[in-house]
Formats: C-alpha cells, sequence, structure tokens
C-alpha cells in the first residue's frame, strides 16, 4: 500500500509538472498576423411587415439605386400614344408613388476577415438594424460590399438570416425574447481580396507575449535557443521576442510549427485581485500575498419598529385628531470579536480560509480586502469593475 501511494503521489507531481508548462502558441502571437475588421452597408428583404416603412427616406433611395443597378426603373415613364390628358395624369401619378417598404430593411454588415484567408473563401457576417425596423426574422440580405479601413472592397455578403430573436405584439402587450433585430449568417460572405502580411517576406519573426512580463520573454527566448541553437531568439522587451527564421517559405511554415508547439514555464502572473462591485464576485491570482495584519469582522443590524396611534381629544373638548408615530430603535452587532489574525507572507488559500472561518459572504471578503489594501498588507493590485 505505501509503494501504491508513492506511485499515485509520483503521478500527480509529474502531471503538475506537466500542467505548470505552457504551450507557445497559447502565450504569443505572430506580429503582423491580425485580423481585420470589415464593415458594409445593405438592404435586407422579404420581412413580414417588420421592416423600416417609410420612416426612412434612405432605404426607399437605397432601394430604387440597387433596382437601377438591375436595369429596373422604378419611376419609369408612361407610354402616351392614344392616352388623353387625364389618362396620362392618373398613369403619370401612380408612376411616381413611393415603393412600400414594410418589407424591407436597412442594416449594417460587419465581419472579421482572419489572417492568410485567401480570395474564394467565406466568412461569418454580422447583420444589425439600423433603422426603425422591429425585427429581421425570415429576412434575407441582398448582395453588399464589405470594405476595410483603406476603402477597398474585400468580401462580398449575401444570403438568409439566422435571428435567434422574437417579438410579438398583440392586443396591447409585447413579449420580446432575445435581439431580433440583430442575426448571423455563417459563411455568409466570399473573399474578394487577400492582406499580404510580412510573414513570408521579412528576415525576422515576431512573437508578441499576450500578457507583457520579462520572465515569460525571457523563458520564451531561452527555450527557443536550447532547441534550436543559441542565437535563434532574442527577447526584445517583456513582450516581443524576435526569431531569425528560414528564407524558404516551406521551411519557415515547419520552423514556426515547431517553435509554437514548444513549452514553456511562464513567469508568476502580477499579484491582481478583481472585485465585482455589483455580483459581489472575487477573483484572487495565486501571486496575492499579504503582510501581518489583524481583521476584525462583524455586521451591525438597525432595526427601526414603529408604531402609528392616534391620540384623540376628549368628548366635548376643543380639538384636532392628531396621528402619532412612536418609532422603536435597536441597534445590534453580530459577529462581534470576530477577529483573526494574517501573518506575513499568508497565501490565497490561508486568506480564503480565515475569511469562510468567520461566515462571511462575498461582499464582506470585498470589504476586507479592501481595507487591506488601504492599510498597505495587501501586496497585490486591487481592481474594481
Amino acid at each position: 500500500m505505501k509503494i501504491l501511494n508513492l506511485l499515485i503521489l509520483s503521478v500527480f507531481c509529474c502531471a503538475s509538472m506537466t500542467v505548470s508548462a505552457d504551450r507557445v502558441k497559447d502565450l504569443t502571437d505572430v506580429g503582423g498576423v491580425r485580423s481585420n475588421q470589415l464593415v458594409g452597408y445593405g438592404l435586407v428583404v422579404g420581412l413580414g411587415g417588420t421592416g423600416d416603412g417609410k420612416d426612412l427616406s434612405f432605404t426607399g433611395q437605397s432601394l430604387k439605386s440597387f433596382l437601377s443597378g438591375l436595369g429596373v426603373s422604378v419611376d419609369g415613364p408612361v407610354s402616351e400614344f392614344d392616352l388623353g390628358d387625364s389618362l396620362r395624369d392618373l398613369a403619370g401619378q401612380n408612376a411616381k408613388k413611393d415603393l412600400k417598404l414594410e418589407n424591407v430593411a436597412a442594416v449594417m454588415v460587419t465581419a472579421e476577415l482572419p489572417p492568410f484567408i485567401k480570395p474564394g473563401q467565406r466568412i461569418d457576417i454580422n447583420v444589425s438594424a439600423i433603422g426603425v425596423a422591429s425585427s429581421l426574422r425570415g429576412g434575407n440580405l441582398i448582395m453588399a460590399e464589405l470594405k476595410g479601413v483603406d476603402g477597398q472592397i474585400y468580401a462580398l455578403a449575401q444570403g438568409p438570416l439566422t435571428v435567434t430573436g422574437i417579438s410579438v405584439n398583440a392586443a396591447g402587450t409585447s413579449v420580446e425574447i432575445g435581439v431580433p433585430t440583430s442575426g448571423r449568417i455563417p459563411n455568409g460572405a466570399i473573399v474578394e481580396r487577400m492582406v499580404e502580411t510580412p510573414f513570408s517576406t521579412s528576415s525576422h519573426v515576431v512573437l508578441n507575449v499576450r500578457d507583457a512580463d520579462f520572465s515569460t520573454s525571457n523563458a520564451i527566448a531561452n527555450m527557443i535557443n536550447e532547441t534550436f541553437g543559441w542565437g535563434t531568439a532574442e527577447a526584445l522587451d517583456s513582450v516581443s521576442v524576435a526569431l531569425l527564421v528560414p528564407d524558404e517559405g516551406r521551411q519557415r511554415v515547419a520552423f514556426m510549427s515547431a517553435i509554437e508547439n514548444l513549452e514553456v514555464v511562464p513567469g508568476e502572473p502580477t499579484a491582481r485581485v478583481i472585485v465585482n462591485s455589483r455580483t459581489g464576485t472575487a477573483v484572487i491570482n495565486r501571486s496575492v500575498r499579504v503582510t501581518a495584519a489583524a481583521v476584525s469582522h462583524g455586521a451591525i443590524t438597525v432595526r427601526i419598529n414603529t408604531d402609528n396611534n392616534v391620540v384623540q381629544p376628549n368628548a366635548f373638548a376643543e380639538g384636532e385628531t392628531v396621528e402619532v408615530a412612536n418609532a422603536d430603535i435597536q441597534v445590534s452587532e453580530a459577529g462581534a470579536g470576530n477577529m483573526f489574525m494574517f501573518e506575513s507572507g499568508v497565501e490565497l488559500r490561508d486568506i480564503v480560509d480565515a475569511v469562510n472561518r468567520i461566515g462571511a459572504t462575498p461582499s464582506s471578503l470585498i470589504a476586507i480586502l479592501e481595507a487591506l489594501k488601504r492599510s498597505g498588507s495587501l501586496r497585490a493590485e486591487l481592481v474594481v469593475i
């Protein structure tokens, strides 16, 4: 049994050592390899009377411009071949009637263009109403151009919308679940232009550490140099690690594939306590320490009881009936005398155990941490959101 326990303990120790190391791809991003935001304007048609209607002028203008591009003249001329004056006037009035836009909505289309994506591949798009349309459910987006910050067209979007929200109105009562004025089209845009990156042309590739830390960038550079030879990597600062990569594209891809799968033990994170004042949630990372401190915790309860009486004058006496409020105020302090000590260098587990022993709620934990920070005993960054 002792041997079995030792074997189990050794397995857990090895597992903990393996878990403590992270892959380079999980710690860094390749410099210059990034996504790009796309935006466009379009029209959604086929709505069941939930569109913009005539409340927005640019919806009608957009539809007329789109139809004109397809060769459809919305305000087209009426033939006057044998028509009298009255008939010509009536025909002209009918031709100039506005379009019915209850089934049309103006929308904004957004998408994210991944790095290295090639023309002909598809990306997901988001569609959101920008007018007074009450729902986009059942609509179909007609061809919309998606442009980058440089004004160039990078993708074309079109297709039926997937809307999870729903809105129902009846007899003066409305029920709305989710957001019916926004939706998605999976694979709804076709890429037309590729964004060039310096990955295939530059002599160096830079790895950017996601959480700036000198220890982490130095550990990554040392691991790469130990694996591929000294001089391959150089830590420039707390974020960037420069790599000397092969010139040939195939070798460069294989080299980066080998590097991103290297396992590195990152540096200890910055001691930080995140407190959500609205929900009472407190998250403390493993690097938090406190110096010696004494904490007293007690909840003060104030009870106010009001007894409303009426004072009425005697019969045949001159006076008025008066309402009198008698207040009984009681103040009690629960948990009085609950004091505990934090020794110097105490860790996260000791803090939580000590606070739990006195039965403190999450809001009380937040108050204790704020007091420790103000007293200078909490050796961590306190972030209240």
